[in-house]
């Protein structure tokens, strides 16, 4: 679910760049990530991103493989939050992305909101 968190990340990712391009996890990628549909479909979730200002293009994204979606629309920086910061992962990745010229910037993750912790309000106010 959309939330504060994501919003305070295209804000400061924004500040970074000239052109903003955003991918939204289409609902497969979600089932397969998490085991569970989104609350909202991608579609309306694509919207949603697409009509906030500081957002100047949507994609759907269908694959975790960020490589992937290097090859489709050459970007040269990519965001992330610093909670992933340090992790085999991004390690790797930052790896692969330096080798086609790709910077990756991370920044602060919104602690006191997640979707997990939205999820559990709901549960909790729907009981």
């Amino acid at each position: 679910m959309f939330h504060v968190g994501h919003l305070r990340l295209l804000q400061r990712s924004k500040a970074y760049c000239e052109r903003l391009i955003v991918g939204v996890s289409d609902d497969d990628l979600v089932f397969r990530l998490k085991n569970r549909r989104p609350v909202i479909p991608a579609a309306e979730r694509m919207e949603i991103v697409a009509n906030i200002s500081c957002v100047d293009e949507v994609v759907p994204e269908s694959t975790v493989n960020k490589i992937d979606a290097w090859d489709s629309l050459r970007f040269d920086v990519t965001f992330k939050g610093d909670d992933w910061q340090g992790t085999p992962k991004w390690n790797k990745l930052e790896a692969e992305f330096a080798l086609l010229g790709v910077s990756v910037i991370y920044l602060p993750y919104t602690r006191e909101v997640s979707t997990t912790m939205l999820r559990d309000r709901i549960s909790q106010a729907t009981a």
